[in-house]
């Protein structure tokens, strides 16, 4: 699971200022609050430092939530993963905070301001929230520019690194392919162009990246896909070499981002295609003001892209080879070096491992390196000025990725320091865990079947117990794009995309003890057919990492689950041992032994 950026245990000084000048600044153009999303122009889950309005406003720097300034209350809203995280960092005295599943921000806004003339940018919310938002009642404005950036003296600039071609030894399909795909899709429901505001659909289809996040390797961009096959890519020309432009093709038109308003009125009398989840309001009445006619329809780069080829296919088991190495050798340093070690140094040694690799490009998301009660905060990440040491008698979680040029990686552990066992109460919110993620990973499915009806597999062994978590199962995993590729993954709430052969998604159950202890297990898990016409599905873990066994209750194993472990551990053991040094492929040897 991935991480928000580092948390901090205490507030950010100056809120209480910031939020009086956001008022002030409402005042002045006539409305009565503020909603303010944590998402940027292209709505995504990661954010460039400049559009970072939410931490710089409040100080919350999780990456899922959204804040409601009224002259009179101020509150922040996420989900389950930043409950904890939401009360060390906002100041009490300053905002309030609410779960947005259990308290949806159009509801509470409809009893709290009716009547009330409600600002919003229409460039940072999705037509699909905005209209819960009508629906609900509430007086909504649009305001002409973003009133944070008004009031943000030092904000940083817009990321500008240069765009990278992606060879097709990394995707198994050029960019012309990818395009006829996405127009397939157009023709075949009768459209005439698509909006592509997301950056990761269009690195995918037109085989680019770039360096402008920190941890998703996308140039951010915009793009207007005719069924023709045309596209125009909004970015600044500077920023493409012309290689990548040759590559790229003529039917590629690289334009400044400042003629994309220009190019929507350009489709005047044409049937545009958008995603009303994934694109912001702005579109859609830049588009209707230009006579156009807006339609939805899911992102149509979405499930082309979901389904591996066999080149990504082979790199993704390739990452996960090279990342496993770099787990296995962090695993064994730990146990004879970690306690007494900070959270970040740790952090730190294992991305220095994954590094020696040529092929890793980075870390895919901020590790969460938890130890003690730390790993009871589900997206925990530790500050250098502000960390704990490690120390025996506890667990410690670690829940990390790689980003390779062939592969993203996304995997979590969890450790017991130390010499002994845990506790017995541990030792049984330990392997219920354990028991989920082996009960997904074990799932025969039809095809079709969506990731919501298989999430509660991971949970039974928990809900035995009365205990639950309070985030998905696991989540769609990008090729050398993102970490949480959306909208594949095993929730609680419904989602509507059926999981299909060739897809790859993570699984990860986990327990979360507050104040004392946390639990979590993840492997990446590639779907498989079962049979041989494809009826029905399988998960194949090409994750390879050993799991703690110290943790372990056995007599709550039954016989099934013991023979997946096992099997799991003699794969992982014939992958790695060969490629560790003697010392380091001994203690695998130990760690992969049966149970």
């Amino acid at each position: 699971m991935s991480a928000s950026r580092p948390n901090s245990t205490s507030p950010m000084p100056g809120s209480d200022a910031r939020l009086d000048r956001l008022r002030a600044h409402l005042r002045e153009h006539g409305v009565d609050g503020f909603l303010l999303p944590r998402g940027d122009e292209h709505l995504g889950e990661y954010v460039p430092a400049c559009a970072e309005r939410l931490a710089w406003l409040t100080g919350f720097t999780g990456s899922a939530g959204f804040a409601v300034v009224l002259p009179d209350e101020a509150l922040v809203f996420s989900d389950g993963r930043y409950q904890v995280q939401m009360d060390q960092q906002l100041d009490p005295a300053v905002w309030s905070t609410a779960h947005m599943y259990e308290t949806p921000g159009p509801t509470w806004l409809a009893h709290h301001a009716a009547g009330r003339a409600i600002g919003y940018d229409p460039r940072t919310i999705s037509e699909t929230e905005l209209a819960a938002y009508a629906q609900a009642g509430c007086r909504m404005v649009a305001l002409a520019c973003n009133p944070i950036d008004a009031i943000w003296p030092d904000r940083p600039a817009a990321p500008d690194t240069t765009v990278e071609s992606l060879p097709v030894t990394y995707t198994g399909t050029d960019s012309r392919t990818r395009t006829a795909l996405v127009t397939a899709i157009l023709d075949r429901d009768g459209q005439d162009d698509a909006i592509l505001p997301d950056p990761t659909a269009i690195a995918w289809m037109l085989n680019i990246r770039a360096r402008d996040l920190e941890f998703l390797p996308v140039p951010l961009s915009f793009a207007i896909v005719s069924r023709s096959g045309s596209v125009q890519l909004f970015i600044e020309p500077s920023r493409v070499p012309s290689h990548v432009a040759d590559i790229l093709g003529p039917d590629v038109d690289i334009r400044p981002p400042s003629e994309l308003e220009a190019g929507l009125r350009a489709l005047k009398g044409q049937t545009v295609r958008l995603d009303p989840a994934r694109s912001a309001a702005w579109f859609w009445q830049c588009l209707r003001d230009a006579g156009a006619n807006p339609v939805a329809g899911t992102d149509p780069c979405l499930e082309p892209r979901a389904r591996k080829t066999e080149t990504e296919r082979e790199g993704m088991r390739r990452a996960h080879h090279l990342d496993g190495i770099a787990l296995c050798r962090f695993l064994f340093w730990l146990e004879q070096n970690g306690i007494g070690r900070t959270e970040t140094e740790v952090a730190d040694h294992l991305l220095s491992l994954r590094l020696a690799s040529e092929a890793c490009t980075g870390p895919s998301f901020a590790t969460i390196a938890a130890a003690g009660p730390n790993a009871a905060i589900m997206h925990y990440a530790p500050r250098r000025t502000d960390c704990a040491t490690l120390e025996s008698g506890t667990f410690f979680l670690i829940d990390s990725g790689g980003q390779y040029r062939c592969g993203t990686t996304d995997v979590t552990r969890t450790i017991w320091l130390g010499d002994g066992a845990p506790p017995a109460a541990w030792r049984d919110h330990y392997t219920r865990v354990l028991k989920g993620l082996i009960g997904l990973s074990r799932a025969i499915f039809p095809k079709g079947t969506h990731g919501y009806r298989l999430d509660p597999l991971a949970r039974l062994p928990l809900w035995d117990a009365h205990l639950d978590f309070d985030h998905g199962a696991g989540h769609g995993l990008g090729s050398y794009l993102s970490v949480h590729e959306w909208p594949l993954g095993f929730t609680r709430r419904p989602v509507l995309d059926a999981i299909e052969e060739h897809m790859i998604l993570t699984n990860e159950p986990g327990y979360y003890a507050p104040n004392s202890h946390g639990i979590r297990l993840e492997n990446a898990m590639e779907v498989r057919r079962h049979d041989a016409e494809g009826r029905f599905l399988n998960f194949e873990t090409i994750t390879l990492a050993p799991i703690d066994r110290r943790g372990i209750e056995p007599s709550l194993l039954n016989s099934e689950e013991r023979a997946w472990l096992d099997a799991f551990h003699a794969h992982v053991e014939a992958m790695i041992a060969p490629s560790l040094p003697p010392a380091e492929r001994d203690w695998l040897i130990r760690a992969c032994a049966p149970l």
